[in-house]
């Protein structure tokens, strides 16, 4: 399929949802019941026919855009761990500050022998701390899109916490909870967990969809969640314009993973990477800009 670019029009990659003006990075909590499931590697949810489809009809569009779960294969989810420790890059940070000084906070309220689900769970750094936190976990469910990020993850997280059930699911979270086959339901507590900001990757009726979906989930007793707030723009756009070229060169992976799995002819040299505040609707947008008209297949 040949697919027309000009510099009028740039790919969209990212189109976080609107920032948060009054509400803290905090939990929510909604209602539900629990889970006991068996040990499993990786339960893989995700099809390969789902990237090309949803590329093609977002290259075909006017305003040309690619979801950014995309970003996440295995040199995606190696970059991003990196963008995590740069100095622009807060969220990481400050998601880590308040986890340190709240996390038995949020342990106490989820209750002994709980489950805990994690959504987007990358290198589950952040979990840690709530994990040592819990009393007693009965098992954690970490769910990726990711494969190699969730298979190396699981793998350190037997060694810090080898008493642990650690249940990991390599899948899109879009669809809502994605839960390991279940050998026993008991009284045990099934915790959601959605760090990170991530919620800010999907524009609002995807966001609102998405937790509708996990609210009606029976076993669910309670969602913690991290959202972002407004803030000032210079530290937005450093943040995701940082000077290592990082950020950069993640955006700019989607090409050669589009080039490599579904045999696309993206010339990455004629891209650049720009990441912009868009005032109105108080968000983020990271973009690919060509600075001339080119024609690429896919």
């Amino acid at each position: 399929m040949k697919l027309p670019f000009s510099p009028e029009r740039p790919l969209v990659i990212q189109t976080p949802s609107e920032r948060m003006q009054q509400m803290p990075l905090t939990s929510a909590l909604l209602t539900g019941d629990t889970m006991e499931c068996e040990p499993i590697l990786v339960t893989s949810l995700t099809d390969s026919s789902d990237f090309r489809r949803d590329v093609l009809n977002g290259l075909a569009a006017a305003q040309k855009t690619i979801p950014a779960k995309y970003l996440y294969d295995k040199t995606g989810s190696e970059l991003f761990d990196q963008i995590c420790e740069l100095d622009e890059y807060y969220p990481t940070r400050t998601e880590l500050g308040i986890m340190k000084r709240h996390a038995r906070d949020m342990a106490r309220t989820i209750g002994p022998d709980a489950v805990l689900v994690e959504l987007g769970s990358g290198s589950s750094l952040k979990t840690r701390l709530l994990l040592e936190a819990l009393d007693e976990p009965r098992a954690y469910v970490p769910i990726d899109i990711s494969s190699s990020a969730l298979e190396e993850a699981a793998r350190m997280l037997r060694i810090e916490f080898p008493e642990l059930n650690i249940l990991p699911v390599c899948g899109d979270f879009s669809d809502g909870l994605l839960l390991p086959e279940c050998l026993d339901i008991d009284d045990a507590p099934l915790a959601g967990y959605f760090p990170g900001s991530t919620i800010g990757n999907l524009t609002p009726p995807v966001a609102v969809d998405l937790m509708s979906k996990i609210r009606e989930c029976p076993e669910l007793s309670g969602f913690l969640v991290g959202i972002d707030l407004d803030k000032d723009v210079t530290v937005l756009e450093k943040a995701y314009n940082d000077r290592e070229g990082v950020t950069a060169a993640f955006n700019l992976n989607l090409l050669d993973r589009i080039n490599r799995e579904l045999d696309g002819n993206f010339q990455r040299d004629r891209w650049r990477h720009q990441a912009i505040y868009h005032p109105v609707h108080h968000r983020m947008e990271m973009h690919l800009i060509t600075d001339e008209a080119q024609e690429v297949e896919v």
